[in-house]
């Protein structure tokens, strides 16, 4: 195939419809990386993809929250202090109120033609930060898969330990700004005290996790992208519904006002916006000591998210021959954080498994992707069915994406001599600070060596 296919509207709707349905699980999982309730990775999915759509040039690009956007979020807001000190409610106004500074940010760097830089970033504090995201992402999600009360539970039992409460404790002290080496101590100590494990809870994990990633094998291929996901989500749920389940569920689903949401011509979508007066309350700034860190942070977290997207549409454009243009996709982004924004949600990017399975499943316009939007929204209503899966199976969704890349770092491994110093290094401060500051040293350390190393003769 070379360049766009051609609008096929049958084709789009049925992919859109795919997409919907296999992509369900994945937004409850990573709503519990962000740190809120689960149920509000759909309920706020469907606005941020439908302007994304509207504003992006490629048919095939699925944006939402992504495992590296849920995990930034998280890290750069201090989100489990936050939300235990404020509440959820407090803690979304805040992840919110990030997302249209997000916004900001890529509006801005768009005007300053960040897109021709970006496609200059050294490959190897590309590589290293992909992989401290992954870790980061891993240890977030491991949690529910082990224990019954999940991250809340570890923190308890890691507390109650003389050795891992003494690291955490120095690191406190010492290293504040060290939040992943923190989350690291607490799961290596659980991974080494198996009997402080919840068993079905980690059975039902290992079976899901199995399931999720080895289920294509032995699907018929008829099965779209995804369906190994539906199955093993909706076998756990079913489990829960009708067993005596120890471990922690999704919860219940507060109902929607009925009266609430946007109506467009007749139809009513059951969206909650947030008022922009409650946005400006939001004491994002103070998080960061002021608002010119806080707009560094925006910056850097939108040039992170920019990689990602430049990295999907490159491939789209040598694989199929589809062009892009740097400075609209930056602006889809910020259209896209905006929403997000205004709709309660953390920020948004392109994710690479979505708009992969979107190619897979047919697409061959946006249509694709507004079909889904309209979807999840339509659907908000009768979110409750999902009320009983369990979060061991959710935590094996994200665990399935992200454990292969970890394991085996092939990008990482394959780098020599200062590349190699320069991608590992920025992975480790990006796995034991945070994704912001991991990234930012990383071009530093990058630029750095790249001064202080001797010129490379040239040969003759």
């Amino acid at each position: 195939m070379s360049g766009k296919p051609d609008f096929n509207p049958v084709s789009d709707t049925i992919a859109g419809l795919i997409m919907a349905c296999t992509s369900v699980p994945q937004l409850i999982a990573y709503a519990e990386t962000v740190g809120y309730a689960s149920y509000r990775g759909l309920a706020t999915a469907g606005p941020s993809l439908f302007s994304y759509a509207l504003a992006t040039g490629s048919p095939w690009l699925n944006a939402g929250v992504t495992s590296v956007t849920a995990l930034m979020a998280k890290s750069d807001l201090n989100g489990e202090a936050y939300m235990a000190e404020h509440g959820e409610e407090a803690y979304v106004e805040l992840v919110a109120a990030y997302s249209v500074y997000i916004a900001i940010a890529s509006a801005f760097l768009a005007v300053v033609g960040f897109g021709k830089l970006a496609q200059k970033c050294p490959s190897r504090v590309a590589a290293g930060f992909k992989w401290g995201c992954a870790l980061g992402v891993l240890v977030s999600a491991l949690p529910n898969g082990i224990l019954g009360g999940g991250s809340s539970e570890l923190k308890k039992v890691a507390a109650a330990a003389a050795i891992p409460s003494g690291i955490l404790s120095f690191l406190k002290t010492n290293i504040p700004a060290a939040a992943g080496a923190q989350n690291l101590t607490r799961l290596i100590f659980i991974l080494l005290t198996p009997f402080n494990w919840s068993p079905i809870p980690f059975i039902l994990f290992i079976v899901c996790t199995a399931i999720v990633m080895e289920g294509p094998k032995y699907l018929p291929k008829v099965c779209p992208p995804g369906t190994e996901v539906i199955l093993a989500t909706a076998a756990a749920t079913l489990l829960s519904m009708f067993t005596d389940y120890p471990g922690g569920v999704v919860g219940e689903i507060p109902s929607l006002d009925p009266d609430a949401g946007i109506h467009i011509a007749g139809i009513q979508l059951p969206v909650e916006i947030v008022s922009l007066k409650t946005l400006l309350a939001a004491p994002v700034a103070e998080q960061f000591g002021g608002y010119p860190m806080l707009m560094i942070s925006a910056t850097l977290f939108s040039a992170v998210n920019f990689l990602s997207v430049m990295g999907i549409l490159s491939g789209f454009e040598s694989e199929n021959g589809i062009k892009w243009s740097a400075n609209r996709e930056l602006i889809a982004q910020g259209v896209g954080c905006a929403v997000s924004g205004f709709t309660g949600a953390a920020p948004v990017s392109g994710s690479m498994s979505r708009s992969l399975v979107s190619r897979m499943a047919g697409t061959t316009s946006k249509m694709a992707a507004l079909v889904t939007a309209t979807f999840w929204m339509l659907c908000l209503p009768y979110m409750s069915v999902m009320s009983s899966t369990p979060k061991a199976a959710l935590s094996s969704v994200i665990v399935a994406a992200v454990v292969k890349s970890v394991i085996f770092p092939k990008k990482l491994n394959a780098l020599k001599g200062n590349d190699f110093i320069v991608g590992w290094g920025t992975a480790i401060l990006t796995a034991t600070l945070n994704p912001t500051m991991g990234f930012g040293f990383g071009l530093i350390l990058s630029f750095s060596i790249d001064i202080l190393s001797p010129p490379k003769e040239k040969k003759a």
